[in-house]
């Protein structure tokens, strides 16, 4: 199993990245799946919110889709602010669409929906925040290719 919580591994996720999904994005600012959001277009990330409630609205200058299945383009990294129970379905659309790595934010986790991820080739970050991370991972936005 991999150690998804070292400093190399959230790096290599993050500098890979061009292209976030954020499921369960937020249209209320004082949300953290509005602000993550904010702060990863702010790094330079391309976010793509999705929640069912705001499909077709846009938030942060990006268009809101229903689910990831509807994202007409390709997606590196799927940012989840779902429940736990929640990331096992998301899981499995982020396996569909072809994306690399999922990252289950602060309080989500599923080792069943992160070993079949795994499974299926992508990187997997539980229980942690890209954002609150960042810091810590001394992230520089000049390492990105954006």
């Amino acid at each position: 199993m991999n150690d998804s919580t070292t400093t190399e591994y959230m790096r290599n996720i993050l500098q890979k990245a061009k292209t976030i999904a954020v499921v369960g994005a937020s249209d209320k600012p004082e949300r953290a799946a509005y602000s993550v959001m904010k702060f990863l277009q702010d790094k330079g990330y391309r976010c793509i919110p999705v929640n069912p409630r705001l499909a077709g609205k846009t938030l942060l200058g990006e268009k809101v889709y229903g689910s990831l299945r509807e994202i007409p383009e390709s997606v590196d990294m799927v940012d989840l602010f779902v429940n736990s129970k929640l990331a096992g379905p998301v899981t499995e659309d982020a396996i569909a669409i072809g994306a690399s790595a999922v990252w289950m934010q602060l309080g989500v986790i599923n080792e069943a929906a992160a070993e079949r991820a795994r499974q299926a080739g992508l990187q997997v970050v539980m229980d942690h925040c890209p954002a609150q991370e960042w810091g810590r991972l001394g992230m520089d936005a000049s390492e990105f290719n954006f």
